[in-house]
């Protein structure tokens, strides 16, 4: 398998939400795994026993980490139509397309996601004024990822 497209598929995993990965090309294989820090994203409790208590299994019952809400931006969401990479500008150097505060209309680059070597203007699909941009500069995104915030 190609070094550059294991290295995309490492970051998709990172920015995504998912915890494995698993591609097979003909006879080669690639599972990718993602470990989550403790404490982000997720709920741990820890129990402390007294001296001397045993507990035996079923003691405690078992149950899923609990997720911890992502704050949810206000306004109308434009969201990625494909996985690939997020530009700001047509090209390295270039003025952005958008910045917070622009006032845009439906129809307007807001951005450029490049996917198999073709570069996808994406356009608003609202009027409004640009509240935020979801996704730095070069960053890789997923289907349906939220990328900017129109009000």
């Amino acid at each position: 398998m190609d070094l550059r497209k294991l290295k995309t598929l490492i970051e998709l995993v990172e920015s995504s939400g998912i915890a494995e990965l698993e591609i097979q090309e003909g006879e080669e294989r690639v599972r990718i795994t993602r470990s989550v820090p403790q404490g982000v994203g997720a709920t741990t409790t820890n129990v402390q026993l007294p001296a001397g208590t045993h507990a035996g299994p079923g003691a405690f019952p078992v149950t899923a980490p609990t997720a911890v809400p992502a704050e949810e931006p206000e306004g109308h969401l434009v969201k990625s139509p494909m996985v690939g990479t997020f530009y700001r500008a047509a090209s390295p150097g270039a003025k952005s397309f958008v910045e917070v505060g622009d006032s845009v209309q439906a129809g307007d680059t807001l951005c450029i996601i490049e996917a198999m070597k073709l570069m996808n203007e994406i356009e608003s699909d609202k009027t409004g004024v640009v509240k935020q941009i979801l996704v730095e500069n070069g960053q890789p995104v997923e289907f349906g990822q939220p990328l900017v915030v129109i009000a």
